[in-house]
């Protein structure tokens, strides 16, 4: 079983102006609602910060975005945790509104510079995406989708997108409330081309959200899209290969994504 996750201690909630509020877990967490802020674990405090400021300045239109807090003493990471304004909503599965976010988002992002971190990251999450683009050899089990990494990378051609930051985790990422605007609550960065959000989205969707595979069509016209999407694929496909939670079972619905990319391609 995995353990419950710990709420943020006292001193972390005080430091985010949240002193008296009662840590309340956010679905399975590992955020806590704590009155008017969201608190959140942040292993990676230079990545943290980088996510604060980048969500402080940004703006879409029509799309609420999670603000960052700073604390008492104006940081953006206290003692392992970084908080944002709490946004209303939760996860919903309306795919295509998730993708056009994710449309919307980069193009809000693509003057942004690259992150120093990037190229240091060495997370199970960092390496499938390098493996992904062919930057990175890695061990991938074959039973949990090594073996079918390897078919679908024989696929690769080159693209001439241009690189920029992106959102690598939007599905999940995005709350609906309503009619109100979809909310971002957190930022996770790749340096990759725009598209390649949006196939993400498109590939977690139809893998494990019960999307139809209409999804995959209705954003075609996306530059370069069946190399972008085979290319989400893989990532994905990496990812379950070297985390330690896969299964066999979890590997069903990405199998039945790979078989309509190959159409594509």
């Amino acid at each position: 079983m995995t353990p419950s996750p710990e709420p943020p201690p006292s001193h972390v909630r005080a430091a985010f102006g949240a002193r008296d509020a009662e840590p309340e877990l956010i679905d399975a967490g590992p955020v806590w609602r704590c009155g008017d802020a969201a608190i959140r674990p942040a292993g990676k405090p230079a990545e943290a910060t980088w996510v604060a400021k980048t969500l402080d300045v940004l703006d879409v239109d029509n799309l609420r975005i999670g603000r960052p807090l700073r604390s008492t003493d104006g940081r953006y990471v206290v003692g392992g945790w970084a908080a944002t304004k709490y946004l209303s909503g939760r996860a919903e599965p309306r795919h295509d509104e998730i993708v056009e976010v994710a449309v919307k988002l980069h193009e809000a992002t693509k003057d942004l510079p690259k992150p120093r971190f990037l190229d240091a990251r060495s997370d199970v999450f960092a390496v499938a995406d390098r493996c992904a683009w062919d930057e990175e050899k890695a061990e991938l089990a074959a039973e949990l989708g090594g073996r079918l990494f390897e078919l679908l990378s024989a696929y690769r051609k080159p693209l001439a997108l241009k690189p920029q930051v992106v959102h690598g985790d939007l599905f999940g990422n995005v709350l609906f409330a309503g009619d109100a605007a979809p909310a971002i609550i957190d930022f996770v960065p790749f340096w990759r081309p725009g598209e390649y959000g949006a196939a993400i989205v498109v590939v977690d969707a139809m893998s494990w959200g019960g999307a139809d595979h209409g999804l995959l069509q209705r954003w075609a016209h996306l530059a370069e899209w069946p190399q972008v999407v085979l290319r989400a694929t893989l990532f994905r496909l990496a990812v379950h290969a070297l985390h330690p939670m896969s299964s066999p079972q979890s590997l069903v619905g990405l199998e039945r994504t790979a078989t309509k990319v190959l159409e594509l391609l």
